[in-house]
């Protein structure tokens, strides 16, 4: 018995809609991270791109547990000496709400150029509104 290998012309893509209000942020971006990289599907295979697209709305509304609002720290270098920068989530909150899923969800790809691509298909936005009505996505509970 031969083991089974996706065929990249027969892989299909669908597009899903996550609404992130009141969804704590590890297990949604867990969930996210596993459809991107096609471990929902029977076709998964480890080096190839299996997965669907993911459109999250509401991002700003994700929750964090805990005192992580004024604890959990971001780090950013800016590529010279001495400039690291560090913020803490509330702040990424009020200037950039996005950013905290996209990193949450990134930390749980591979570090790879397979992991680069998984990211591209994510699309995250505040608010309910998205430019992404075209390609039908099927909404999705967690």
């Amino acid at each position: 018995m031969a083991t089974f290998l996706a065929e990249v012309e027969k892989i299909e893509r669908k597009w899903y809609v996550i609404d992130a209000a009141d969804q704590t942020l590890g297990r949604l971006a867990s969930r996210i991270a596993s459809i991107l990289m096609g471990k929902t599907k029977a076709i998964y295979t480890p080096f190839l791109d299996t997965g669907d697209f993911v459109v999250v709305v509401n991002a700003e509304k994700v929750r964090l547990t805990g005192k992580k609002w004024d604890q959990k720290t971001y780090y950013h270098h800016t590529g010279y000496p001495g400039g690291v920068k560090k913020a803490v989530a509330k702040e990424i909150a009020e200037k950039n709400p996005e950013r905290i899923l996209e990193s949450a969800v990134k930390g749980m790809l591979p570090k790879n150029k397979l992991g680069d691509r998984f990211l591209r298909k994510l699309k995250i936005y505040t608010g309910q509104e998205h430019p992404h009505q075209a390609q039908k996505p099927e909404p999705l509970t967690l």
